[in-house]
């Protein structure tokens, strides 16, 4: 079923990084516009009880019924049993389990034809907006779209009950950020042979039955966004030997069967995977077995300290100041200091420098240059000394590393994806990315790889777009699963960068929400405040605990969240630079 989008004043402001947790209130009124912005949602201990929606009031008309029924829907308990009391006996077959569509906070509960005043049964239609669908696989699935939905209603010794309706359940987003938490299922990234997060949504109660939740979706296998890029050691068929339990020294004890043949790296990438999705619902140590004996023989019992080093954490440097491209070269800015050029001939104006991307770790950049009536790509190290990789083009998008360091991607002349592979020893190969499931829908202005290196973020005829890198073992690579992200809301994206794994940061020609932040699911979405900013929006960087940059017609901006909200300039009089984080 499904929801309306966001109204301009019904936005919070968002503080990056932090997503704060919002209760909407419940109302019962025909159509009422509340303010509830997307956020992460809440986490729900072992000791929460949930309070549960009021059930039908009585006397209630036929409209409010309905809008009381979509409103108990977001509890999910007892096969959605708060909105059950909303039912007749003839609509007891309810088929609750096909999937949940995630309306956005307007809706509206209309007669679709006039009613008799004095007849017992109505038709009553829902209206409003679908942000997408919660699959049964607990992942969300964006779809912006209108909904109209139409549901019988009787009554029955002075009282209004839901006769008739189709299968699935209708959410409103804050009922089901007030209802369910969001966790990370892992799975494995098969090139570097480590664990990446995929994002699910797991009902809040009852908290018992979490851990074994998560395991259910741990079998599921990877979302359809991250299907072709991640994959799992549980192959099909894998399960549960038996119920997962508590063993009397604490330990959740997990016993699978049916795995098939593991070698020691596949059964510590399985044992990673166990371990961080079921860390997701607080569960501190697990006794991992296969067939009633130890995954891994010399450590029965696991943390998730003792899988760390298996996540898929880019290489980051705090430590290595951002840089920003104008005027032809290339400067380095550290808070409360001047800008200063890089040395060599990416900072000293012997090149005319149009963009650039610094390495992970921040030992290299890459920068696109211009060369006569093209443009071309070129790397330097710490001095600044340029090579030519040997790619060039009438215009290129600025580049953006793998998590690697060895591996470049850009776009040239909008149309074609092309990636620079560095041997050991620094000597660059040129191939092409298949993404034609991308440049069918426009031009690519803007694209930057995930900083787990598995998803692409794309700007495509001003519109924000999210796909998969699905790397083959003879190693082609191709983007897929391309979906947009809430082009209702965005408006005319110009540029993106990603501030997480999970997260990307966009900004926008004009408009109310120059700058947005959005879960890659395309599920949260909160605009960030703009005070300080001067429309059109040209560029955008971010990173992990960095403040959020950005250039407008007076220079480049700065945003870290405080109290004051407010953007601060950190190079002036410079419209058309270009900000940029390793990575």
């Amino acid at each position: 079923m499904t929801g309306t989008a966001l109204t301009g004043t019904a936005r919070r402001r968002l503080v990056l990084p932090i997503l704060l947790l919002v209760l909407a209130a419940l109302a019962g009124c025909a159509s009422v516009p509340t303010s509830s912005p997307v956020q992460v949602l809440r986490r729900v201990g072992e000791g929460d009880t949930p309070v549960l929606p009021p059930g039908p009031v009585d006397g209630s008309n036929a409209l409010d019924l309905v809008r009381g029924f979509v409103y108990a829907s977001g509890s999910s308990p007892d096969r959605h049993g708060a909105a059950r009391r909303f039912l007749s006996p003839e609509a007891g077959g309810w088929d609750d389990g096909v999937g949940v569509t995630v309306l956005d906070e307007q809706f509206d509960t209309v007669y679709p034809t006039t009613v008799d005043p004095e007849g017992d049964t109505r038709t009553v239609r829902i209206r409003g907006t679908a942000l997408g669908k919660l699959t049964p696989g607990g992942w969300f699935e964006a779809g912006q779209a209108p909904v109209q939905l139409d549901v019988g209603v009787v009554r029955r010794e002075g009282q209004w009950r839901i006769s008739r309706l189709p299968a699935g359940v209708l959410v409103r987003l804050s009922d089901l950020r007030a209802n369910y938490r969001t966790v990370k299922t892992w799975f494995v990234d098969p090139v570097r042979g480590v664990a990446v997060p995929d994002l699910r949504y797991l009902p809040g109660s009852p908290a018992r039955a979490q851990a074994a939740r998560a395991m259910e979706l741990l079998l599921a296998g990877p979302s359809t966004a991250l299907q072709g890029a991640a994959t799992s050691m549980l192959p099909r068929g894998a399960q549960l030997r038996s119920n997962v339990a508590v063993s009397p020294e604490g330990a959740l004890i997990v016993d699978l069967t049916q795995v098939g043949e593991l070698d020691e790296t596949r059964r510590r990438l399985l044992a990673a995977q166990v371990v961080l999705s079921l860390g997701e619902v607080s569960v501190g140590r697990v006794r991992l077995l296969v067939d009633g004996a130890p995954l891994l023989a010399d450590r029965p019992d696991l943390t998730r300290d003792n899988v760390a080093s298996l996540i898929a954490e880019p290489a980051q440097a705090p430590t290595v100041p951002a840089l920003v491209v104008y005027g032809g070269r290339v400067h380095q800015v550290a808070a409360g200091q001047p800008d200063t050029a890089l040395p060599g001939p990416v900072g000293d104006g012997r090149l005319d420098v149009r963009s650039a991307a610094s390495s992970p770790e921040g030992g290299r950049i890459a920068v696109v240059a211009a060369d006569g009536p093209r443009v071309q790509l070129m790397t330097a190290g710490p001095d600044g000394a340029a090579t030519p990789v040997g790619l060039a083009s009438p215009s290129m998008a600025r580049p953006s590393w793998a998590p690697t360091g060895a591996e470049l991607w850009t776009v040239l002349d909008s149309t074609a994806v092309a990636r620079v592979r560095f041997a050991a020893d620094g000597s660059p190969q040129i191939g092409r990315v298949d993404a034609a499931a991308l440049t069918a829908l426009g031009p690519v202005d803007d694209l930057r790889l995930s900083r787990d290196g598995l998803r692409v973020a794309a700007v495509v005829r001003g519109r924000l777009y999210a796909g998969a890198v699905a790397r083959a073992p003879d190693g082609d690579v191709a983007i897929r699963n391309v979906r947009p992200l809430r082009a209702a809301d965005l408006g005319d994206v110009v540029a993106a960068d990603w501030r997480a794994a999970e997260t990307v940061v966009a900004v926008s020609r004009g408009g109310e929400g120059l700058v947005s932040q959005v879960s890659i699911d395309g599920l949260s979405w909160d605009s960030v405040p703009s005070s300080n900013l001067t429309p059109p929006l040209r560029a955008v960087a971010a990173a992990p605990n960095r403040p959020v940059l950005v250039t407008d017609q007076g220079g480049v901006w700065s945003f870290a969240g405080g109290d004051l909200e407010t953007w601060r300039q950190v190079v002036g009089g410079v419209p058309d630079a270009v900000p940029l984080y390793p990575g």
